[in-house]
């Protein structure tokens, strides 16, 4: 059995899986303010026996959410929890990038895709809205703008007459109050954004692309980009599942 994480800015989903890379449970919880007591109390209902656990492997962008999971779990297991981005991933994918840079979620998606034939990019609407370029078997980079839901409570934050909006698709581009106004603005303008940034992406490097989206908005925006594109969810988990073969 593996335990499998992803440890996000918002939140950490944890996976057990077995030896045949299917998933048996999961678990999501806050990727921050939590504590041994609550660690114990989910992975309790994640992990019914310790000692069967052969694998620990997790893509983190919070170093001292993963430093705490992790001193919990090799307590646990008595096994050493890996970072991604501390085994040689070389083996897997070449990495055009500074390697310290790029997140270890971001490279965890590209292995999950990559092969010798397709380019893909890779859209995930996370804390961020990030784009991932990878060509066949090579990382190239990506593009990072503000994620939504973040610029959604920011602009209720910092102006005092627009309220908590929850996004939502809509139909008319001009809306007649706040709500409907702000909603308009942030879908049509994301889905705007998107678009423009992949054609982009297309004219400066020359070459076509598989469009990958995942993440909290993908299924609102999947049916109003006008790119083709591909929906999937169980990106990150499926490339953690791939580069767990490393360890030995």
């Amino acid at each position: 059995m593996y335990i499998l994480g992803d440890i996000g800015n918002s939140e950490t989903k944890v996976f057990l899986v077995n030896s045949k890379d299917k998933i048996i449970r999961n678990i999501i919880f806050p990727s921050k303010k939590f504590n041994n007591k609550i660690l114990t109390s989910k992975f309790t209902n994640l992990v019914k026996d310790f000692s069967k656990i052969e694998k620990i492997l997790f893509c983190s962008v919070v170093p001292k959410s993963f430093i705490l999971i992790k001193k919990f779990l090799s307590t646990k297991t008595k096994k050493k929890c890996f970072e991604v981005k501390n085994l040689k991933l070389k083996s897997l994918i070449n990495i055009n990038v500074n390697y310290k840079q790029v997140g270890s979620d971001r490279l965890t998606n590209a292995i999950s895709l990559l092969n010798n034939k397709d380019n893909f990019i890779i859209l995930d609407f996370g804390t961020a809205t990030t784009f991932d370029v990878i060509i066949k078997k090579v990382y190239k980079g990506g593009v990072i703008a503000p994620g939504i839901k973040i610029s959604l409570n920011t602009l209720s934050d910092k102006a005092t007459l627009i309220p908590k909006i929850n996004l939502k698709k809509i139909k008319k581009i001009i809306g007649i109050d706040t709500i409907s106004a702000v909603r308009s603005g942030f879908f049509w303008g994301y889905a705007g954004l998107i678009d423009n940034i992949v054609n982009l992406i297309k004219k400066e490097t020359g070459k076509s692309f598989k469009l990958v989206i995942t993440g909290g908005f993908s299924s609102l925006f999947k049916n109003s980009i006008k790119n083709k594109l591909i929906q999937n969810k169980d990106i990150t988990i499926k490339g953690l599942i791939k580069i767990s073969r490393l360890i030995k």
